[in-house]
C-alpha cells in the first residue's frame, strides 16, 4: 500500500468514526457571601412615656415615706439582639434636687428603690439603689432574641431609715437606665 492509500484509509476511518459529543451546556458556580454583625437595639418605650411619676412621696399626716408608693411598669418594645447578649439595669436613688444641704437630724433627702428589667432573660436584671454591690444588675442570654422588656420599680425606702422624714422639695429625681449589649 502506498502512502496515499494509508492516508485515504486513515481519512475514511476518521470520517466513519462517531464524532465525540460536545456538551451544549457548561456550569459555573459562584459563592454568595455576606455577614450579619452583632447588633442590639433597645427598642422604644411604649407610649413614649419615660417617666415614673410617683406623685406625693410622703404620707401628709406623718411626713414619712408612703408605704403604698407604686407606679405602672414601663414597657420597651421592639428590642432585639442578633447574637448572645447582656441586659444591664442601673439606677440612681431619688434625691431632693433643690434641697442640696445636709438634712437636719430626723430627716433624709433620699428615696431608695429597686429597679427591675424583665422579659429579656429568665431572671430579671435588678438594681437596688440602697446597696453598693448589685450582682443581679447584669444578666446574659446565649441566643439571639427579640422581645419586650418590662421595667418596674419596687421596695421604696427612705435613705437612712424608715423613721426619717423627707425634707420638703418639689423635685425629687432618680434615674433608671436599661442597656442591651452584644456579648463577646
Amino acid at each position: 500500500m502506498t502512502k496515499a492509500s494509508f492516508l485515504a484509509l486513515g481519512l475514511a476511518a476518521a470520517l466513519a468514526a462517531p464524532a465525540t459529543a460536545q456538551s451544549d451546556t457548561d456550569t459555573s458556580e459562584f459563592a454568595v457571601i455576606g455577614n450579619v454583625p452583632a447588633l442590639c437595639s433597645g427598642g422604644t418605650i411604649d407610649g413614649a412615656d419615660a417617666t415614673f411619676d410617683l406623685g406625693v412621696l410622703v404620707d401628709t399626716s406623718t411626713g414619712l415615706l408612703r408605704t403604698d408608693l407604686a407606679a405602672p411598669d414601663k414597657v420597651i418594645t421592639g428590642s432585639f439582639c442578633t447574637s448572645r447578649s447582656t441586659i444591664t439595669v442601673d439606677a440612681d436613688a431619688m434625691t431632693a434636687q433643690n434641697f442640696t444641704a445636709t438634712p437636719p437630724a430626723g430627716f433624709s433627702r433620699t428615696v431608695n428603690f429597686v429597679a427591675a428589667a424583665s422579659g429579656w432573660t429568665e431572671v430579671p436584671a435588678t438594681f437596688d439603689t440602697s446597696v453598693a454591690v448589685n450582682t443581679g444588675a447584669t444578666q446574659s442570654r446565649n441566643t439571639a432574641f427579640t422581645g419586650d422588656i418590662t421595667v418596674g420599680l419596687s421596695d421604696f425606702a427612705t435613705g437612712g431609715g424608715d423613721a426619717l422624714r423627707l425634707v420638703a422639695d418639689t423635685n425629687y429625681l432618680g434615674v433608671v437606665v436599661v442597656t442591651l449589649a452584644a456579648a463577646d
